[in-house]
């Protein structure tokens, strides 16, 4: 009777297969940051409760041993172009090393090759200037914001397709909302979708809806890190609470899907970015974020696909984020955009029932500032040669080097060439920030990117979502290296604060042979605000609203050359704090 079961069951699947493939099935991609394998209660964390995450596992497949890297630009470069994050060029997480090479083809560009919309809700983490941009990476919609981190997730300074707009509410309620619009136009205009949700939290600050808060402020926490004196319990509470939030915005999604009668029709996958920020309950694994240990980089992956993938299926062969883009690709019947090739495989088999034996085995290999681990199906090589198998000792606590000295010798041949054929491949870093690509009618041009000169200080020492401040002489100043794509004239906003006293400065951008000139005639000296919705004492700078002050129009000739921002008359204690400059291409 099972026998039979199984074949009308693999019979159904084959008929519906073909008929998703004509279809072009939907797909809901959601990616959240800094939230750890632990941090749900299908993994048996007693601490929350994440019913609508833990039902896309239970109504679909669960990836028991699926990797990630250790942080956040890096995993998101992997999922976007189905390679290890090193060949696209990424090995930072600000200041331009988080750029993906613009000669990689990504996902987006691969659904909408295809004939799907296109649209990203949330942190794109890989590049702010267009075409590095995500509308300039196959997203027709974007509403976000492209930084590493942000300072205020409560009505915050976003963007929409490159123009500065004001946020609505807690940032994850309303990027799930933009994206249900999304969804929900799309379906309308009768065009499959292609939608990413790369949320923000629970990354820092540590912020969240008083709603959620509560229900942590004064929880007894049953299960604790096991580097128990070095977790800090504030920070484990706001961290859950977030997850709570995101849970809940998951369940708004699904609830959409079901409202639009779209359920049958879409692909939802949910997978996290890295391990957890900060020592926590984890499962017992080792390592947390920025860690190449399983604890760094180990994620769920639910994927659910109803009346497609059958519910509570278990796939336990490692698998990773660079396999996402062939695994959807091939679920959804379409082609892989460019030539390049991938470092992923399609995961379909394992989605629809294909045993351990007709999988090939593999490893998967963590790299992040020089360390390198290597993981297959049983063994973990850590990044100073120990090895444990991690099927009998999953927390990594004994070495069995010396005991398996043939499967040590072999990972570490993978080691070395991975080291040799693919973190060699990054190269040295010689990339400019573009400016005036005319694909984008705005570039932003911020102090993250900006190198401050004399006595000017950033606000932060992580410069994500940083802003200059201490501009006290004229021989201070900031400067970008950056290559105008195409000539042009450019309308230039400046985003400053300056209090009264100090009103009156004159300062000059220059690039080349062009100049523009601008006085700050009207004072605005608003409050810091990010730290006062902070759950847990933050590490980043803190932020405030900003003025948009225009500053005139400028000639951009094509080429490279160091834009400079320099005061020329400085009447009181300060020239102003600066944010960013905004640039936007006047028609020809």
């Amino acid at each position: 009777m099972r026998k039979l079961f199984q074949r009308i069951y693999s019979a159904a699947v084959a008929v519906a297969i073909c008929a998703s493939a004509s279809g072009k099935p939907n797909v809901v991609v959601i990616l959240t940051d800094d939230q750890g394998w632990g941090d749900l209660s299908i993994h048996g964390n007693g601490n929350l409760a994440t019913p609508n995450i833990d039902s896309l596992a239970e109504g679909g497949a669960r990836f028991d041993q699926f990797y990630v890297c250790p942080v956040c630009s890096p995993t998101r470069a992997e999922f976007l172009t189905g390679r290890y994050h090193p060949r696209g060029g990424v090995y930072s997480t600000s200041a331009g090393g988080e750029r993906l090479d613009l000669d990689e083809h990504t996902i987006a560009e691969t659904f909408r090759a295809a004939g799907y919309a296109t649209g990203a809700f949330g942190k794109w983490h890989n590049g702010m200037q267009y075409p590095y941009h995500p509308n300039g990476r196959g997203f027709e919609e974007y509403y976000g914001f492209c930084s590493g981190h942000w300072a205020h997730y409560f009505d915050p300074m976003l963007e929409h397709n490159g123009r500065i707009v004001k946020g609505e509410g807690f940032v994850i309620d309303d990027f799930t909302g933009k994206a249900m619009e999304f969804i929900e136009s799309s379906t309308k205009a009768g065009q499959p979708f292609f939608a990413y949700l790369p949320y923000n939290t629970p990354h820092s600050p540590m912020q969240v809806p008083g709603e959620y808060w509560q229900r942590f402020a004064d929880k007894d926490l049953g299960q604790r890190s096991r580097q128990g004196d070095k977790e800090n319990i504030t920070h484990t509470r706001a961290a859950l609470a977030m997850c709570e939030n995101i849970d809940w915005n998951v369940g708004r999604l699904i609830r959409k899907l079901d409202t639009l009668g779209i359920s049958q029709e879409t692909i939802v996958i949910f997978f996290h970015d890295n391990g957890p920020n900060g020592w926590r309950w984890n499962g017992g694994l080792r390592g947390k974020k920025g860690s190449t240990d399983e604890g760094g980089v180990r994620s769920p992956l639910f994927v659910r696909w109803p009346g497609k993938i059958r519910p509570g299926t278990r796939v336990k062969q490692v698998s990773a984020a660079i396999d996402l883009l062939p695994t959807l690709a091939d679920l959804a019947g379409i082609s892989v955009a460019g030539k390049k090739q991938l470092d992923g495989t399609s995961l379909k088999p394992l989605l629809f029932g294909a045993s351990g034996k007709a999988w090939p085995a593999r490893t998967i290999l963590s790299h992040w500032k020089g360390r390198v681990s290597a993981r297959n199906d049983r063994y973990r090589l850590d990044h100073t040669g120990r090895l444990y198998d991690m099927v009998a000792d999953p927390g990594q606590s004994e070495d069995i080097s010396r005991k398996k000295p043939g499967i040590a010798a072999k990972l570490q041949g993978e080691v070395v060439k991975f080291r040799r054929d693919v973190v060699a491949e990054m190269g040295e870093e010689n990339r400019p920030f573009l400016l005036g690509h005319p694909g984008l009618m705005f570039t932003q041009v911020p102090a993250r990117d900006g190198l401050a000169h004399g006595g000017i200080k950033r606000s932060n020492k992580f410069p994500n979502c940083s802003h200059f401040i201490n501009w006290r002489s004229l021989d201070d100043r900031i400067t970008w290296e950056v290559e105008v794509v195409e000539s042009g004239e450019f309308d230039v906003e400046i985003y400053y604060t300056c209090p009264e006293a100090d009103v009156g400065s004159s300062v000059e951008l220059s690039f080349n042979a062009s100049s523009l000139k601008r006085r700050i005639t009207e004072a605005f000296d608003p409050p810091y605000i990010g730290r006062a919705a902070d759950r847990f004492k933050r590490t980043e700078g803190d932020e405030k609203q900003w003025r948009a002050l225009r500053m005139g129009t400028i000639d951009l000739e094509k080429g490279r050359g160091t834009l400079i921002l320099k005061a020329l008359e400085i009447p009181g204690n300060s020239v102003m704090d600066f944010r960013l400059l905004m640039f936007k291409r006047k028609p020809a």
